[in-house]
């Protein structure tokens, strides 16, 4: 199912408007309370807590292969994943793998061990944003694409140039709900209502047999699945999304001192995820799941659903979108969609 994002065509002046206005491509997000988390699915949801967040303004999709592109060739930026990682933060590290890489799904050919995530991840040399698949893979026919292969300092350096933020946890989550209390999706309580996907998601027994029934097996161009109540494409599934909050479980987070207006997650020094505590490079939240969440392996295409990511990774099921804060909706933002 196509949506009205990229059917219509700008004109001219849509793209000199979509250039010059930061609110451009954006909609407003009028905060308030609700119920963040969720006691009914993976444990690093719980428990569900009640969070205010104040209003903001938020992309209404994830940013593209060519939006990043325009980035890139502005500022000659080259990402975490195209630079040879410094020997002195990886002691020990082997020699071929302190190369320019990154981590890329390859599918199986026969069923695997699900325990195991090295059946189906791979460090890649030569896999970044402009071939996340590897380097035989190229950007070709996806410029509608969101942008993977980014780590979090990747997507800050996009956010700052751009004059935008990345979301919170909290905000990000908020906004995903669409205004829906309580939904386990982003548009309801029903994964595929009247038999529709919605989503970006696996079907099939993940990670060796995928049978596309959503029309995609890799990530999909932005807005192909209709918006949530706030307007917003693929809160669920296609690509994770970065958020700025340090990964602490939800019980340690509301006993922060940060309350639960506006939260900010932990310090850096209090990431830690229990289910990777060998892994000591701090973790970001990461939200939303991807093209590779298939109900057999992880449900995470839901706005409670979360994972810590660690700051150094980019893979190629994660991208980011930005927002802004501290403007009213009383400011007059053009929604561009571009074709």
């Amino acid at each position: 199912m196509q949506s009205q994002l990229i059917k219509t065509k700008a004109t001219p002046a849509q793209d000199l408007a979509a250039q010059e206005s930061p609110f451009a491509n954006m909609v407003w997000i009028p905060g308030g309370a609700f119920l963040m988390g969720s006691d009914r699915h993976y444990p690093e949801e719980a428990p569900a807590h009640d969070v205010t967040v104040d209003g903001f303004w938020m992309d209404i999709h994830t940013v593209t292969n060519e939006e990043f592109r325009r980035f890139v060739d502005a500022t000659k930026y080259v990402t975490s994943a195209e630079r040879s990682p410094n020997p002195d933060d990886y002691p020990g590290a082997k020699p071929e793998l302190l190369v320019p890489a990154s981590v890329v799904f390859q599918k199986p050919r026969q069923r695997v061990d699900l325990r195991d995530c090295f059946q189906w991840w791979t460090y890649v040399p030569g896999a970044n944003w402009r071939h996340p698949e590897g380097p035989a893979s190229s950007l070709k026919g996806k410029a509608k694409h969101p942008v993977v292969q980014l780590a979090y300092e990747d997507a800050q350096a996009y956010a700052k140039w751009i004059g935008k933020e990345l979301p919170t946890e909290a905000e990000w989550e908020f906004a995903a709900r669409g205004g829906l209390a309580g939904a386990e999706f982003v548009w309801g309580s029903e994964f595929t209502p009247a038999g529709k996907y919605l989503a970006n998601s696996w079907q099939g027994e993940f990670p060796w047999q995928n049978l596309k029934s959503d029309g995609f097996e890799g990530t999909a161009p932005v807005g192909s699945f209709p918006p949530n109540g706030y307007g917003l494409y693929d809160m669920a599934g296609n690509v994770w999304e970065w958020t700025t909050d340090w990964y602490q479980e939800h019980a340690r987070i509301t006993h922060s001192c940060c309350g639960a207006i506006n939260p900010r997650g932990a310090e850096r020094e209090q990431s830690y995820d229990p289910n990777t505590p060998h892994v000591k490079i701090p973790r970001k939240v990461m939200k939303g799941g991807s093209y590779l969440c298939a109900p057999n392996y992880c449900r995470r295409y839901r706005p409670a659903a979360r994972m810590a990511q660690p700051i150094d990774t980019s893979t190629c099921h994660l991208g980011f979108r930005c927002v802004i804060r501290g403007r009213s909706s009383s400011v007059q933002g053009r929604v561009s969609r571009v074709e």
